[in-house]
């Protein structure tokens, strides 16, 4: 019997094992601090899905941290990255990857769907990533990045009743529901378009919500308005390898028309 088993097996014949886990990690933290590594073998045999991250942490560690020492010392002292991003939790969609950001470029928060609560939803990782990175960081620009065949966007397009239906309440259907105004622009400019359609024009219409959605926090507006802060939108479509960038213009003083913008709109294939 292994020795994860072992504790499985203890833990689950009482129940207050579980219960205290959950409120005291005092004696796990203890563990760890006191762990020594050449203890305790790292597999009890088969298969190790973190076998492959090791690897891929020693060339990291050899090919990029050795070879860039001073750049990470100075990190280790502080960060001032160029960009906020706020990007899906998809796996296939992994910002860091696709844009080349180095540590340091960019603080990043993932959710499903990449959207930006507005302002009075309250407090969420979210929030509290852009108040930090806005705030604390002062980053001059935010990026919301979209891509295809998203799953969130799909479950958005997806709901069938407007009406609140406590039984099929569920987190992904309460955080999604973030989005309803793209769903409802959607459903004005493409209700006519097949499913598939809708979802691609929901996709980047969620951005350009979310890019809307982060003009309600009274301190990236003002951050805005001064020209100390630029907010953009962008696209990945990870089906043929192209990305969509866009900055939004905000124009508070305009009388007639439109406060908003797009401007720099491109796309690098």
């Amino acid at each position: 019997m292994s020795h994860h088993n072992k504790v499985y097996i203890i833990c689950r014949s009482d129940f207050s094992c579980t219960t205290k886990a959950s409120t005291d990690h005092s004696g796990l933290t203890r563990q760890l601090l006191d762990f020594q590594h050449d203890t305790v073998d790292e597999t009890d045999g088969g298969y190790d899905p973190f076998s492959q991250l090791k690897e891929r942490f020693t060339d990291f560690k050899q090919r990029n941290y050795v070879e860039n020492f001073t750049n990470y010392q100075k990190l280790a002292e502080q960060q001032t990255p160029e960009f906020m991003v706020v990007a899906c939790a998809d796996s296939r969609v992994c910002p860091t990857s696709i844009l080349g950001l180095q540590p340091g470029d960019a603080f990043t928060v993932r959710n499903v769907a990449n959207l930006v609560p507005p302002y009075e939803h309250g407090a969420s990782e979210t929030t509290a990533a852009l108040e930090f990175a806005v705030n604390s960081l002062q980053v001059p620009n935010v990026l919301v990045v979209g891509h295809s065949r998203c799953g969130g966007i799909q479950a958005l397009m997806s709901m069938k009743s407007k009406k609140d239906d406590r039984s099929s309440r569920t987190f992904i259907r309460d955080w999604v529901s973030l989005g309803k105004s793209a769903r409802l622009s959607t459903e004005a400019a493409a209700g006519n378009l097949s499913f598939e359609s809708q979802c691609r024009h929901c996709e980047k219409e969620s951005i350009n919500s979310s890019l809307l959605n982060l003009l309600t926090y009274p301190w990236i507006e003002e951050r805005v308005k001064e020209g100390n802060l630029n907010l953009h939108g962008g696209y990945y479509n990870f089906i043929d390898c192209t990305f969509e960038k866009w900055t939004l213009v905000y124009r508070p003083g305009l009388e007639g028309g439109s406060k908003y913008a797009i401007k720099n709109r491109s796309t690098w294939s």
